[in-house]
């Protein structure tokens, strides 16, 4: 009987080290967790047999357990790294279309754009209905970034409401002098003036000059005529509207600005610019309103342009990429736009030691570790995403040459027991 059991223990402890060794020798590798070997005494069964009666037969390694506890975050600084502090998985589809969990952030981008682990799975996550369209969580989709071509442009004029149009925050002088309305401008009427570009259908960029000239003042209201102008073949200049300001230099009345449609034709300001006549409708010159505020004053300060905006944008390439703690990942543009391009999905488990281990750092899901439960980062009980970071393995090297040491006192311990029985066998054998 004692071969059998001390057999059992030499193949436990070696069970055991070679756990350790497959431990140390990924205390590099991103996203690994330590394994562990647990152990179970074996008795014989026998009929009748008193409980405290059975010397027992030796051990068995019941199952090589992987510790799932949070690594180290590494920074890398390299945009598509990512690291999970905290719950959840990464959700890849591999090349064969299997999904495989991994927390292993070391992604990268493949020639069509799709962010890719290191043996060309493609990481999932939640994808906008249109460019620049709000994100949804919903069904999880492959990640990619439009590196292939230029986004199209987006002409001036082309959103609605408060940021829609052209937007002007600026203070017009109380103390200004009143002159008469003149087109074309001259100096005097040119003093309080700033410049927005614009963009036609195609992006091209159209330099819109706005002048504010005070034409009327009557106490206690005050009257301001703006005007805009464009340079060019075939200069535009012309009356965009009026503002009245009240006592205290606020705006009164609902005034209406805008540069009127065709106001700009095709190929007035270059060759080809505006493409076409433009704006095809007016392009609204917001200045706020009496329920959200106005954005322009008459105080008595100096003439100041504290902001200028518009909707429209020209075509623009990708320049980098920024991914927050929530996942989303935002694509920033060469023409200033950023735009999300998706959200990185987190997926966790009930029971993750059920998950099966598999090369490379992934696990696959299993009966026992219970159906994924997706979502995104930082909802419920899911991570953050940490861009520009990798999470290391969690092995503790120190530990493991420690566990190693008393695993190789466990194989001796086991084998001297064989060589006792050998012994005692050995001295019935000689008997007479």
């Amino acid at each position: 009987m004692s071969f059998g059991t001390g057999l059992s223990g030499l193949n436990a402890a070696s069970k055991n080290l070679d756990v350790i060794g497959h431990n140390i020798a990924n205390a590099n590798t991103t996203g690994m967790k330590a394994g562990r070997a647990e152990f179970a005494e074996m008795y014989a069964a026998s009929l009748g047999a008193a409980g405290g009666s059975n010397g027992g037969i030796g051990v068995a390694v019941a199952t090589v357990a992987q510790l799932f506890t949070q690594g180290n975050l590494k920074i890398t600084g390299n945009n598509l790294d990512m690291a999970i502090n905290g719950d959840g998985f990464f959700k890849v589809r591999s090349t064969s279309g299997e999904v495989m969990y991994t927390r292993n952030g070391e992604f990268k981008l493949d020639k069509d754009g799709y962010i890719i682990t290191n043996n060309g799975s493609r990481l999932q996550g939640y994808l906008p209905a249109a460019p620049g369209a709000p994100i949804t969580v919903g069904g999880t989709q492959d990640l990619f970034l439009p590196t292939g071509a230029a986004i199209p442009p987006r002409r001036t004029g082309t959103l609605t409401g408060p940021e829609g149009g052209i937007r002007v925050t600026a203070n017009l002088p109380a103390s200004a002098e009143v002159l008469t309305p003149a087109t074309p401008l001259d100096d005097a009427r040119r003093r309080y003036g700033t410049v927005v570009n614009i963009y036609d259908e195609q992006g091209n960029q159209i330099p819109l000059q706005l002048y504010f000239v005070r034409t009327n003042y009557t106490a206690p209201n005050s009257t301001w005529t703006v005007v805009g102008r464009v340079e060019g073949t075939t200069p535009y200049e012309a009356v965009l509207g009026t503002v009245t300001f009240d006592a205290a230099g606020e705006v009164t009345g609902t005034p209406t600005i805008q540069l009127p449609a065709n106001a700009l034709p095709g190929g007035s300001v270059s060759a080809g610019v505006p493409s076409a006549a433009f704006p095809p409708a007016p392009i609204p010159i917001n200045i706020g309103s009496a329920a959200g505020g106005w954005t322009l004053t008459q105080y008595g300060s100096p003439f100041a342009v504290y902001d200028v905006r518009q909707d429209g944008y020209a075509p623009g390439e990708l320049t980098s990429i920024v991914v927050s703690e929530s996942g989303v990942i935002t694509a920033r543009y060469s023409n200033g736009v950023s735009q999300d391009a998706g959200q990185v999905a987190l997926a966790r488990f009930r029971n993750v030691q059920g998950l099966e281990p598999v090369n490379g750092g992934y696990w696959r899901e299993t009966f026992t570790s219970g159906n994924a439960v997706e979502g995104a980062p930082l909802s419920g009980r899911f991570g953050a995403v940490r861009q520009g970071a990798l999470e290391e393995s969690n092995v503790d090297l120190t530990q493991e040459l420690v566990n190693m040491i008393v695993a190789q006192r466990h194989y001796q311990a086991n084998a001297q027991t064989i060589k006792t029985q050998d012994q005692v066998q050995q001295t019935l054998v000689n008997l007479r």
